[in-house]
This record gives C-alpha cells, structure tokens and sequence, in this order.
C-alpha cells in the first residue's frame, strides 16, 4: 500500500496523513473556522484522492485552533453568493457536493469536534459517521434566525441521526445545546475533556486503523442501504458485501490471529 502527498487547493484547508489516517483540517482562524467558498471546494477533491489511497482507513475531520470545530458558513460571503438567485444556486450546489462527498466517502468517517460546532459545521459534523466532542463543544443550527432554507440532505441526515422530535426541537428553535445534552441526544457518540481529546481520537485511529477494512466497508455499506426507504435497498449488495469478507484474505487473517491468540494485521485484501 502506498500513501499519496495529500495537497489543498487553499490554505484555509489543511490536509495531511499520519499512518492509514487522513486528516482534513479547517482553518479560518480569523472567523473561527467559518466555511469559505475554497473550504467547501477543497473537501471534495481530497477524498476523491483518498478513496483511491489503499493506505488511508479513515479520515478525520477538525478545526483549527482552539475555539471552534466550524462556526458555521462564512457569512460575511453571504452577499455575493446567496443575494441573487443564480449565486443561491451556485452555492447550495457546491456545499452539497461537499457534504455528499463526505456522506457517501466509502472510508470511515470521523468528525472531532471542539468549540463552535454551528450550521454549517453540524451539517459536516452529521455527514461524518462518527462524532466525538470535548466538553466545551457548542452546537446550533441558526437557520431560522437568518431565513435560510435548510436541503433536504442536510435535514434527513439529523432526522436519520437524532431523530424526528430532537431535530424539530433543535431547526425550530435555533437554540444552542452542550456537548452533554448533544451525547443524550445522539448527536455525538462520546465526549471528554479538552485535554483528553488528542487520546480519544487516537483511541479511535488506532482501532480503526488496526481493524479488517473490508468489513467496515461492508457494514458501512449495508448500514446505507439499511437507511434507504425499503424499495430501494439491494439486498443483492448487502449479501456480495457479506461474502466479500467471508471469501477475503483479512478474514483468514482474523480467524488465524484468534486461534494463535495474537493481534490480527490485516491487509485489505
């Protein structure tokens, strides 16, 4: 397996790899990581390139500094993109090819959140299979106070994630929630202290990295269609996914680690 130099078209995007990780780092400091119009662009060619990388196993998606995971669109860009029709257009195309692009990246994905985690950065944030927070993380989505339409992607993902009453509660009323309310809610799966941080997320490289690829892949699949509405699932997919593992060599890897009563080191194959 090799591992590709990982370049972003703009500075305010980090990106760089460390072991099977991808990392994707925002960076608008000035504007507490506000997406820009080159952030939402730099996101869909980095994980094309890591969809073909066999060495990346998952990609982590964070903020810069130290006081916000995404604080939200870049408002002060709102004028020239969003005051006219066609600009509306242009936008919400490209921030939906940017979050899809996450949705459906066949690697894991892993949001970790610190800060500000508003908007823009929930919906990033949701589009992620795994969220976790430190506990002076803040979440809202604002929509209602700035007259935003919100897309049907965006909505379904925090209905298919907390839940029809949680995401009415939370899109009506605008209002700001904690990371500990976010963990009951679902919104994020664990959550620690800012210091801790560094160690969770290296709690999950570690095992995710370490774990079969093509199984996660496979679940990762089925969990999609499983999300689907029923006349769309294929189950035919869902069975060759299962098979795939079963007919690989990581599965007679994991069987043989078991049985000798060692770690497995599984290869992808």
């Amino acid at each position: 397996m090799t591992t590709e130099t990982y370049l972003s078209p703009t500075d305010r995007v980090q990106a760089w790899t460390d072991a099977g990780t991808l990392h994707i780092r925002f960076n608008n400091l000035a504007r507490h990581n506000a997406l820009s119009v080159d952030m939402w662009e730099a996101v869909p060619p980095l994980l094309a390139q890591a969809e073909k990388d066999e060495a990346i196993r998952l990609v982590v998606f964070s903020g810069a500094g130290e006081k916000a995971f995404v604080s939200g669109a870049d408002i002060s860009q709102f004028e020239d993109m969003r005051a006219a029709k066609e600009a509306v257009k242009h936008y919400e195309a490209m921030a939906e090819e940017a979050l899809m692009s996450i949705y459906r990246c066949s690697k894991p994905t892993l949001a970790a959140i610190h800060g500000y985690c508003i908007g823009g950065g929930v919906n990033v944030a949701i589009s992620c299979d795994i969220r976790i927070a430190s506990s002076d993380a803040v979440f809202a989505i604002p929509a209602a106070r700035l007259g935003l339409g919100y897309r049907y992607s965006a909505l379904k993902n925090l209905v298919d994630l907390i839940g029809v009453g949680a995401a009415k509660d939370l899109f009506y009323t605008a209002r700001r929630i904690d990371a500990r309310e976010a963990l009951s809610l679902g919104l994020v799966s664990r959550v620690c202290d800012p210091a801790d941080m560094p160690a969770l997320l290296a709690e999950y490289t570690g095992s995710i990295g370490a774990n079969a690829p093509i199984t996660i892949h496979a679940a990762k699949t089925i969990i999609g269609e499983i999300l689907k509405p029923s006349p769309e699932l294929d189950h035919a997919l869902c069975q060759q996914l299962i098979r795939n593992c079963f007919e690989s060599e990581d599965y007679t890897e994991g069987r043989t680690a078991f049985m000798e009563k060692r770690k497995p080191v599984f290869r992808g194959k």
